[in-house]
């Protein structure tokens, strides 16, 4: 039989889904540090792979890669990957570091990993201006934040239960590049949230008010955007 020679596009678009599968790599180191109890180095490995989350959807669709590799799933494998550094590492971390009590942490760790997984398995979780139906499972960021803040046992427990109400609400969540209306604002917000996180992680995770409030006030923006946007649907649209 003679073998077909794999061209260019072929090799550029499986270089893609190469980027994507770094970021089970990266889920491997976060968790290893993850069990050796280093914080720190746990979200800078989970920050990375979010950075690669973000790249390679974009590259995917700028070298048509679902169109030049039709039987390899680029969604399948973002998502296996998603699930793992979006909801098992923040999970198991949440769970071993313990500072909710082991019974509160254990149960935490359970509604996080389950109401995750049913949220995965839904194909209707985007709305047609890309905003995710329901809390989105960034659990990374969510634990991330109850890290730096440190917001006291029964608080942190609330915010993990609305968190898993909140995934089966039918209220509009931002996706901060992929919707359109308010985008330069919403990703100012991020990228502020991002470079607090990154000074919060430069502390080792110890860091003073000021760090503490603006990644609360940045993440609370974040949190709630989607759900004023839905309520005022006018809001950021363009003029015609």
């Amino acid at each position: 039989m003679k073998r077909k020679k794999v061209t260019w596009p072929q090799a550029r678009a499986f270089s893609v889904h190469l980027l994507t599968a770094s970021g089970s790599f990266l889920a491997f180191l976060s968790l290893v540090a993850a069990s050796d109890g280093n914080w720190t180095a746990m979200f800078l490995w989970l920050g990375l792979a979010l950075f690669v989350d973000g790249i390679d959807g974009p590259i995917a669709r700028k070298l048509e890669v679902k169109e030049i590799l039709p039987t390899w799933s680029g969604e399948l494998l973002d998502n296996i990957i998603d699930y793992v550094t979006y909801v098992l590492i923040p999970a198991f971390a949440l769970y071993q570091r313990g500072f909710m009590g082991e019974g509160l942490s254990f149960t935490a760790g359970a509604i996080i990993v389950v109401s995750s997984a049913i949220y995965y398995a839904d194909t209707g979780m985007k709305t047609k201006e890309n905003f995710f139906k329901g809390f989105p499972v960034v659990w990374n960021m969510v634990v991330f934040t109850l890290f730096v803040i440190e917001p006291g046992e029964w608080v942190s427990f609330a915010v993990v239960v609305a968190c898993g109400v909140f995934t089966f609400l039918p209220i509009n969540f931002l996706h901060p590049v992929r919707v359109e209306r308010l985008r330069s604002v919403n990703l100012t917000i991020t990228l502020v949230w991002c470079a607090f996180g990154i000074i919060a992680l430069l502390q080792n995770m110890v860091s003073p008010m000021w760090v503490k409030t603006g990644i609360a006030a940045t993440g609370i923006y974040l949190f709630v955007i989607g759900g004023i946007m839905q309520l005022f649907p006018n809001l950021g649209a363009k003029r015609t």
